[in-house]
């Protein structure tokens, strides 16, 4: 087994720590947030991400999982350095390298040994082979050291999952050693390993996102002429699941994705696009149709209802998916704002997501309107005139329709996710809106 470092204690980094760890390598995760690392050394995740926590305690007592802010200690006497530092979106769209770059000038000053580094983080097609230039320009030592490319593939809410048992590894490297090296590492996981060139594993992420958040907004363009025509869009994503070449997942129509991935992913692959003289008209037509698909149910309500002003209104559902606390580009927070603006009143609630979401949204007035918390799905539906949902939570998702009717004042339901049954719907007497149906 090998000595590992990872560069990077947020999310991708820690979930690759911990799965490297119980796949029986020695990893030491590296992180300058200091709080955070005496935190994790505890074994308490920063995190929400199921089963996380229980691996990291585990790997931690068996002396394979470490967490450190000393990098001249996480970088000794490692074969392997994987960078899984942020690169968050500039405002033009593009990946911000920032941070991958302080790290490769912070190696390049430490490492006393030959090294391969390789880049977990989301970046842009050619990156591998520019920190690879960089760190040869600034090394301190006379040692031998490579960048590959190894694009993760997780979902929040199934990362552990999607990395200890996904479809597959992608490793890009530009050299025989570098590949049986990544290639060591990864045996343990018993996973189909794809090797291309450092070029072709950054587009190939990329690529992956782009195509999937083409499969939710073209879902969400054919609900929208289901509705028109008297269609059902679960009937017609049922009927297209079975077709092989389509694959059955991503074909959920509702309020559009968010989160930290696929809206920064397309952005990006359609800023290097431009950049080399391409249009991906595709993926500009995926980002019109979810940037429109996030309102849908504000503009359906306000067809109907016509006014918000001192509507009690039940948020169910803050983050942008469940399994997770991340409310990063969810559709629940454009949806608040507009409400706000109306002058409604909101009762919130979500498992998760309240705490960041106030951070947003504090209690209290906003404008013409106002936002509470609620510690219940019950405290939130409580004397409401309209529930809106925004996240399909399993306990949101398993609620009976009388529910709905006898603690709301007025039973209006906005459902972004298609939850429940039409006709079981109307038969409890609820005005039930949802999408493509």
């Amino acid at each position: 087994m090998m000595k590992i470092a990872v560069a990077g204690a947020g999310y991708v980094g820690l979930v690759t720590g911990v799965c490297f760890a119980e796949m029986g390598h020695h990893v030491i995760c590296v992180d300058k947030d200091t709080s955070k690392i005496e935190s994790m050394k505890t074994g308490v995740s920063p995190i929400f991400e199921p089963g996380l926590q229980e691996l990291m305690r585990k790997n931690i007592s068996a002396g394979r999982l470490e967490f450190t802010t000393d990098y001249k200690l996480a970088y000794r006497d490692r074969g392997a350095i994987f960078i899984a530092v942020g690169t968050p979106e500039r405002l033009d769209g593009a990946a911000d390298l920032t941070h991958i770059e302080e790290t490769i000038k912070q190696i390049a000053g430490m490492i006393e040994q030959d090294s391969l580094i390789v880049i977990k983080s989301t970046v842009p097609v050619g990156t591998a082979e520019q920190m690879e230039s960089m760190i040869r320009l600034f090394l301190k030592n006379d040692v031998k050291v490579e960048v590959a490319s190894n694009p993760e593939f997780m979902s929040q809410g199934s990362a552990i999952r999607d990395t200890l048992y996904g479809d597959r590894i992608i490793i890009g490297t530009a050299s025989e050693e570098a590949e049986i090296l990544l290639r060591t590492i990864y045996e343990p996981f018993e996973l189909p390993i794809v090797t291309v060139s450092r070029k072709s594993a950054e587009l190939t992420k990329l690529a992956a996102n782009g195509f999937l958040a083409l499969k939710i907004s073209y879902m969400n363009d054919i609900a929208a002429l289901s509705e028109a025509v008297g269609a059902d869009i679960q009937e017609i994503a049922k009927g297209m699941r079975l077709d092989g070449r389509i694959g059955s997942s991503f074909l959920n129509a509702g309020i559009g994705f968010g989160g930290s991935c696929l809206p920064k992913d397309i952005k990006a692959l359609d800023v290097y696009a431009r950049e080399n003289g391409q249009e991906l008209k595709m993926i500009k037509a995926a980002r019109e149709v979810n940037d429109k698909q996030q309102t849908v149910l504000f503009r359906k309500a306000k067809t109907l209802l016509e006014e918000f002003h001192g509507l009690k209104i039940a948020v169910l559902g803050l983050t942008f998916k469940p399994e997770t606390d991340d409310i990063r580009n969810a559709a629940s927070l454009v949806n608040i704002e507009l409400l706000l603006k109306h002058g409604a009143e909101i009762q919130a609630y979500d498992p998760t997501g309240a705490k960041k979401a106030a951070a947003v949204f504090p209690e209290g007035k906003h404008g013409e309107g106002t936002i509470a918390y609620s510690r219940t799905l019950e405290q939130a539906l409580e004397g409401a005139d309209v529930c809106f949902i925004f996240t399909e939570w399993e306990e949101i998702k398993s609620l009976r329709p009388a529910l709905f009717k006898r603690l709301m004042h007025s039973p209006y339901v906005f459902d972004g996710r298609n939850l429940f049954d039409l006709q079981e719907m109307d038969d409890a007497g609820i005005k039930y809106t949802s999408i493509g149906r």
